[in-house]
């Protein structure tokens, strides 16, 4: 090897790299392509499940919450809150009293403000959460409390 790095060799590093790199992304992007209908749940989505998510989306419940990694990190991840918490036999009943009790009034607690919620749009945003617990998410968040 030469004694020194000349232009030449830093364009064909450039170059190189560069294809390698492009080459690397459209394999990740046909892989990405070829498995996600295989992870697609759109036809399980209900209305109680559009209203839940809007009613996460109208009270920012992102703000708080994470989702699938996605949101704040101040309070508990949900996307796994309905296996967590009772899943098909209690989490409805767990989800209404829980979201009814807010805020605790624990000193030294974070609190969840109470949004005055109808019993239709806790049952709703129940809906929501048990979706997105269905989604094939790769057993994340790795954290079962989330």
């Amino acid at each position: 090897m030469s004694e020194s790095f000349t232009k030449g060799m830093a364009r064909n590093i450039y170059y190189g790299g560069a294809v390698f790199f492009f080459l690397i992304f459209l394999a990740l992007t046909f892989h990405t392509t070829k498995e996600m209908p295989k992870r697609d749940n759109r036809h399980n989505i209900t209305e109680a499940v559009e209203r839940g998510k809007e009613l996460w989306e109208v009270n920012n419940c992102v703000g708080c919450h994470s989702l699938i990694g996605e949101g704040a990190y101040f309070a508990p991840e949900l996307a796994n809150v309905y296996d967590r918490r009772g899943g098909k036999d209690g989490f409805k009943a767990f989800f209404s009293g829980w979201m009814k009790s807010q805020p605790l009034n624990i000193p030294g607690r974070r609190q969840m403000p109470n949004f005055h919620l109808t019993d239709q749009e806790i049952d709703d945003l129940a809906e929501f959460l048990k979706w997105t617990s269905e989604l094939d998410d790769n057993n994340w968040p790795p954290n079962i409390e989330g």
